[in-house]
């Protein structure tokens, strides 16, 4: 079950208590996972206090159920976290590496004949 079920988050930016709160987690568990997980990217104001987004806590709650609930490891749920934002944008870069030289291999085998 996710944290994020029963809060709306409604305001723009969030404080560490607040993210704290949510996840009912101590404010330097908020700071470690910020250090260790690179998706984590908060603002900061003129005082140096953080403040995260909404994507901000989403990526928290993906890393809660995974280390929390599902009983990851650090190291497995940097993995999965960057795996599922490779999912999420153009693709594996591998794949696309692979597609191209297929494209090229084919290309050479037709003039070849």
């Amino acid at each position: 079950m996710s944290k994020l079920d029963d809060v709306t988050l409604t305001k723009l930016y969030y404080s560490i208590g607040e993210v704290a709160a949510i996840f009912d987690v101590n404010t330097s568990l908020i700071r470690f996972w910020e250090k260790e997980f690179a998706v984590i990217q908060p603002k900061k104001n003129k005082k140096g206090n953080r403040l995260f987004t909404v994507k901000d806590i989403e990526h928290f709650n993906k890393i809660y159920q995974l280390v929390k609930e599902q009983g990851y490891t650090l190291e497995g749920a940097k993995k999965a976290v960057k795996s599922s934002g490779k999912a999420t944008s153009e693709g594996n870069p591998n794949e696309i590496l692979i597609q191209k030289l297929e494209q090229i291999k084919a290309q050479l085998l037709a003039l070849k004949k």
